[in-house]
């Protein structure tokens, strides 16, 4: 049978602390993540408390979209349109020396063009950055 100076289901080792709760208001709540800038509040609340320093905690970008409407915009017409598809054709016929370049591949191409330069801008409207060079 069992031997009565064996413990199951005990350890030798020292149980971790239980983790630490606080409770803030929505307000306090808003108020630190305005301070902490984006690092997230448990490692900002230590580093203050500790007095650590803040630059080893690696920082998220807290809007790296400004339109989220405006990028399912472009990802729904890059999903239905064959542009990858066809811009890989042409560039692979340029590369072997095969593209006849006659008005309606001309065309294709400016169609190509036209509708990159328009997926570009509306990718840097959703990241909220300027158009830049189109």
């Amino acid at each position: 049978m069992t031997n009565p100076r064996h413990r199951f289901n005990s350890s030798s080792k020292a149980k971790a602390p239980a983790p630490f709760s606080l409770r803030l208001t929505f307000e306090e709540r808003a108020k630190l993540e305005a301070v902490a800038n984006g690092v997230p509040l448990g490692a900002y609340i230590k580093a203050v408390l500790f007095g650590e320093d803040l630059d080893k905690v690696r920082r998220r970008n807290t809007r790296p979209v400004e339109d989220h409407k405006a990028l399912a915009r472009v990802l729904a017409a890059l999903g239905q349109s064959r542009l990858s598809s066809n811009l890989n054709q042409l560039a692979r016929a340029v590369n072997i020396g095969t593209l006849p370049i006659h008005p309606e591949i001309e065309a294709e191409l400016r169609d190509a063009c036209l509708e990159v330069s328009e997926i570009r801008a509306e990718l840097l409207r959703a990241l909220g950055k300027s158009g830049g060079r189109p």
